[in-house]
C-alpha cells in the first residue's frame, strides 16, 4: 500500500511539472523567440525527460523520471501523451471547411500528390544512403520516407492565422492540400505499418492494404458524415452540462480503437470522425467546449514526444542526418508542392508561399514517429532525426512564410 501511495504521488509530481513546464516553454516559445508554442513544448520535454534533468536524483525523492529500466516514460504518462494525440486528430478534423476544402480540391489533390512523392522517395533514399537502413525497401527507409509526407495542418493554420491569410486562394489551397496530404500520409503509414506486422513486400500486398486503408478510412468518415446530423440532435437533446464534449469525444476514441482493431493508426479513426463531423450543425459547440480540453491535454503530448529524445543516441553520425534530412525536407516540399501550384494557376510568389506553407513538419510528423519507436520499427536515434527534423522545418516555414506574404503580392496569374 505504501509503494502504491508512492507511486501516485510521484505521478502526481511529474504530472505537475509536465503542465507548467508545457505552458511555460510555449509562452517563451511565442513571446520571446517567436515560433510555434509546438516547439516550447518538445524542447521542454527534451530537458526534462528520463535522458535528461528527469534522470538526476532529487535528494531522498530520487529521479523524477526513473524507470524500471533506466531510462522510460511511466506508462501512465505515455498514455496520456496517446488520449492527447486522439484530441489533437479530433480537433484537426472537425476543424476542416468542408466547403472550402472542395472548392481547392482539385487543384489540392496534385499539389498534394508531389507534396508526398517527393519527400517520401527523398527520405527513403537517404536512410539507405546515411546508413539506417539496408535497402529503400526496408522498413526503416519505408518509415522515415512516411514521417516526411505530411505537413503539420496545425502549425501552418496558426502561421497563416496570425498573418490573416486563411482565407486567400493561397491559404485556402495550402490548407486543402496539407489535408489532403496528411490523408496519404496516413495511408503511406498504414500500409508501412502493416508490412512490418506481415514482413512480406509485394506489389500485390501493397495493393490489398492500400485498398483496406483506403475503404476503412472512407468507411469511418462516411459513417460519421451520415451519422453527424442525426448524433447532432441527439446531443443537443442532453441538458447536462459537458455532454457536448464527453459523447463526440467518446465516439471519437470508439472510432480510434476500431481503426486499430482493424490494423490502422488510432488517430486515423480519430481524425476520420472529426471528418465526418466538420459539417454538423454543432461543430462549433463542440469546438468550443474541447477548447480548454485540447489546450490542457495537447501540449502534453509533444512534451511526451520531447521526453523519448535520447541525447545520447544524437551522435554525429545522427546530428549530421537530421540536419541534412531538414534541408531536404525543405527542398522537397518546395520542389513537390511548389511545382504543381505553378501549374495549377499559381504564380511565381504564389507557388513559393504554397510550397513554403506546405514545408512544417509538425504534429503529425511527431505522431508517426512515436508510432515507429513504440512499434519498435525505428530507435531512438532515427526518432531523434525526426525531432529534430520536426523542429527545423517548423522553424524555417515560421520565418520565411510571413515574409513571402509582406508584400500582399497577388499570387494567381493574369
Amino acid at each position: 500500500m505504501e509503494g502504491h501511495a508512492e507511486h501516485i504521488i510521484q505521478l502526481m509530481l511529474q504530472l505537475a511539472i509536465i503542465f507548467i513546464v508545457a505552458k511555460s516553454a510555449a509562452e517563451i516559445a511565442v513571446r520571446y523567440i517567436k515560433v510555434p508554442p509546438v516547439l516550447g513544448e518538445l524542447f521542454a520535454g527534451v530537458i526534462i525527460g528520463p535522458f535528461a534533468l528527469g534522470a538526476i536524483a532529487l535528494g531522498s525523492f530520487g529521479p523524477l523520471f526513473p524507470g524500471d529500466h533506466g531510462h522510460e516514460i511511466p506508462p501512465e504518462i505515455n498514455f496520456l501523451g496517446q488520449v492527447a494525440s486522439l484530441v489533437l486528430m479530433f480537433v484537426v478534423g472537425i476543424e476542416t471547411n468542408l466547403e472550402q476544402f472542395l472548392k481547392y480540391a482539385r487543384k489540392s489533390f496534385f499539389i498534394a500528390i508531389g507534396g508526398v512523392a517527393v519527400p517520401f522517395t527523398v527520405g527513403a533514399s537517404l536512410t539507405v544512403l546515411f546508413g539506417f537502413a539496408e535497402s529503400f525497401m526496408s522498413i526503416q527507409a519505408l518509415f522515415i520516407g512516411s514521417i516526411l509526407t505530411a505537413t503539420s495542418i496545425g502549425i501552418t493554420a496558426r502561421i497563416l492565422k496570425d498573418l490573416g491569410k486563411l482565407d486567400g486562394a493561397e491559404g485556402i489551397t495550402i490548407l486543402a492540400a496539407a489535408v489532403f496530404d496528411d490523408v496519404f500520409g496516413i495511408l503511406v503509414l498504414a500500409i508501412v505499418i502493416s508490412l512490418n506486422e506481415t514482413q512480406t513486400i509485394s506489389s500485390s500486398n501493397i495493393l490489398i492494404i492500400a485498398v483496406q486503408a483506403v475503404g476503412i478510412w472512407l468507411a469511418i468518415t462516411a459513417l460519421s458524415f451520415l451519422l453527424s446530423s442525426p448524433l447532432s440532435k441527439f446531443i443537443s437533446g442532453f441538458n447536462t452540462e459537458g455532454a457536448l464534449v464527453a459523447i463526440p469525444l467518446g465516439l471519437a476514441l470508439i472510432c480510434a480503437a476500431l481503426a486499430e482493431h482493424f490494423g490502422l493508426a488510432m488517430i486515423i479513426g480519430a481524425y476520420s470522425f472529426g471528418l465526418g463531423m466538420s459539417n454538423s450543425k454543432i461543430k462549433h459547440e463542440i469546438e468550443h467546449q474541447l477548447h480548454n480540453i485540447y489546450n490542457l491535454l495537447v501540449p502534453v503530448f509533444f512534451v511526451v514526444m520531447g521526453m523519448m529524445v535520447d541525447l545520447s543516441a544524437i551522435s554525429t553520425p545522427v546530428l549530421v542526418f537530421g540536419i541534412v534530412l531538414s534541408l531536404t525536407a525543405t527542398l522537397d516540399k518546395l520542389i513537390g508542392s511548389g511545382i504543381p501550384a505553378f501549374f495549377s494557376g499559381f504564380n511565381r510568389i504564389g507557388s513559393l508561399r504554397i510550397g513554403v506553407g506546405m514545408i512544417p513538419r509538425g504534429e503529425i510528423a511527431l505522431i508517426i514517429a512515436g508510432i515507429g519507436l513504440s512499434k519498435g520499427i525505428i530507435g531512438t536515434d532515427l526518432f531523434g532525426v525526426s525531432v529534430i527534423m520536426t523542429m527545423s522545418t517548423t522553424i524555417i516555414a515560421s520565418i520565411i512564410l510571413p515574409r513571402l506574404f509582406k508584400n500582399n503580392q497577388d499570387g494567381i496569374k493574369k
